[in-house]
């Protein structure tokens, strides 16, 4: 199975990737490598991740024609992990729109995403 995983250079992210490269499946990981938390931490996580089954892909999921070109791209795609946000709440007061482009704008650009690959148009999508 080939599963998609956003935020995949965050520590969740990380974790979720490495477990189910753990269990045998393919991951491709997304991730903007934005500088909230060190951008170098996060290219380590990746690094530990690679020649497992893992691909990397420096992307953000703000920028819809990117993220549906990266969808054609790979339509072996089985699931969706959806995990990438922008985190902090402070940060929030000075950088609004790092909310709006993630968490706003990102989440549908996702549920697009999923709509549009063969292998997932079948499945239910839930949102909370």
């Amino acid at each position: 199975m080939t599963i998609l995983v956003t935020g995949a250079a965050g520590f969740i992210g990380y974790h979720v990737a490495k477990a189910l490269l753990d269990r045998g499946e393919r991951v491709l990981g997304l991730d903007n490598l934005s500088p909230y938390y060190d951008p170098a931490l996060k290219k380590a996580r990746l690094a530990r991740l690679e020649g497992k089954g893992f691909s990397f892909h420096a992307l953000d999921i703000a920028r819809r024609d990117e993220v549906a070109e990266f969808g054609r791209g790979h339509p072996e795609i089985d699931r969706i992990v959806h995990l990438a946000a922008q985190a902090g709440v402070r940060h929030s007061l000075e950088h609004p729109f790092d909310y709006v482009d993630a968490n706003v704008t990102g989440h549908p650009t996702m549920l697009e995403l999923g709509r549009h690959l063969p292998r997932l148009e079948n499945l239910v999508y839930a949102s909370s």
